[in-house]
């Protein structure tokens, strides 16, 4: 019984694919930006050491 409701719903649903397109392109734009805040985070703590050793160098 309460599969077949399940069913006749689940039959009554719109065919629409445009809001499925717009969650893909969402999740894809959230994984690039996880990645740049990664990536830009790795190259802050890489200058960080570099600044660090011309600042020791120079004898301040």
């Amino acid at each position: 019984m309460l599969q077949e409701l399940i069913n006749m719903l689940f039959l009554m649903l719109p065919r629409d694919e445009e809001g499925q397109a717009l969650t893909e392109y969402g999740l894809i734009l959230a994984l690039v930006a996880i990645a740049l805040i990664a990536g830009l985070t790795a190259l802050a703590m890489a200058l960080t050491g570099t600044f660090n050793r011309i600042t020791s160098a120079l004898g301040g």
